[in-house]
């Protein structure tokens, strides 16, 4: 088994460390103003699945504002003017909205010289031809990716967590990304409620036999949050929640299925310690990213 992280490969594409700046695009998701639904899914949080992004604000301010949050991180033999980040979208849906708003959006979070790509989180059925036509555009200027949530494949579970669309609307979104030229990296969350390891792999597998390739995923620990509809349901009475064990086999296993071309953007994510409910272990990401590695690193060589 051969991995390739997010992080390895853009440290190849850029020859340094790269650091991702959450910002805002201001847009809502129609999971959530009425169109589809108005609670959204019953994972997300009030912060649309980017509780740590800048809250909406001109796009330099945000920007200004996520590199002094990020920049800490940095290692100290990389100067300020060496640094190197991706301008990344992520909470709500940030292509739900016109074009000729987004558009100027965008082309301003990437005409900074550090910034050195974009990334744009948003759902499979808020991907009209216009707006992949527009997203094209934006990366002639500066590579970009664009992250679908997908999360299962399951019809029944799609409709338990109140997705919103079907597999069949992501697959044609995927094509038509493909087509464009523009790669999608596919979020997928282990640990639903009702679904068997087997149904997760299920998934995993899916996504390995894609065609084209399937160019990144985000492999995410379940987050029972407070403020959600899942949330109330675990408080009301408790679901079965992975153990870091159980969960680190389970990514093992994911990482096996997946052609060596994929890029590994996550492993488990993060959750705001004031929100999180279950599984209370995640909490501590030294320990947990410790585990992972250490059952990564034993698979890879045998």
């Amino acid at each position: 088994m051969k991995i390739l992280t997010l992080s390895d490969a853009l440290k190849r594409r850029y020859h340094t460390k790269v650091y991702k700046l959450s910002l805002s695009s201001g847009c809502t998701c129609p999971n959530r103003d009425g169109t589809l639904g108005t609670g959204g899914c019953t994972f997300c949080s009030a912060g649309g699945s980017g509780d740590f992004a800048a809250p909406f604000a001109p796009i330099s301010e945000q920007i200004a504002e996520a590199k002094r949050l990020v920049d800490p991180k940095f290692p100290k033999k990389i100067a300020p003017e060496d640094r190197r980040y991706i301008a990344y979208f992520q909470s709500y849906t940030n292509t739900y909205g016109p074009v000729s708003r987004l558009e100027p959006l965008f082309l301003e979070a990437v005409k900074p010289d550090e910034i050195v790509g974009l990334a744009v989180g948003t759902r499979p059925d808020c991907l009209p031809d216009e707006t992949i036509a527009m997203l094209a555009r934006v990366s002639a200027v500066k590579p970009l990716w664009v992250e679908l949530g997908l999360q299962t494949v399951h019809e029944e579970t799609a409709r338990r967590i109140h997705r919103g669309y079907t597999l069949g609307v992501f697959e044609d979104a995927y094509q038509r990304l493909a087509e464009a030229g523009i790669p999608a990296v596919v979020h997928v969350i282990l640990g639903l409620p009702g679904e068997s390891r087997q149904d997760m792999l299920e998934t995993v597998d899916y996504l390995a036999h894609l065609t084209p390739s399937l160019p990144g995923i985000k492999l995410q620990l379940l987050h029972v949050l407070k403020g959600t509809a899942l949330g109330d349901a675990y408080e009301r009475e408790p679901f079965p929640v992975f153990d870091l064990d159980t969960y680190c086999d389970l990514i093992v296993d994911c990482l096996k299925r997946l052609p060596e071309s994929t890029v590994i953007h996550r492993l488990t994510g993060d959750a705001p310690k004031r929100l999180l409910i279950a599984p209370k272990w995640s909490a501590d990401k030294k320990r947990v990213m410790n585990t992972l590695r250490s059952r990564i690193a034993h698979a890879e060589r045998l």
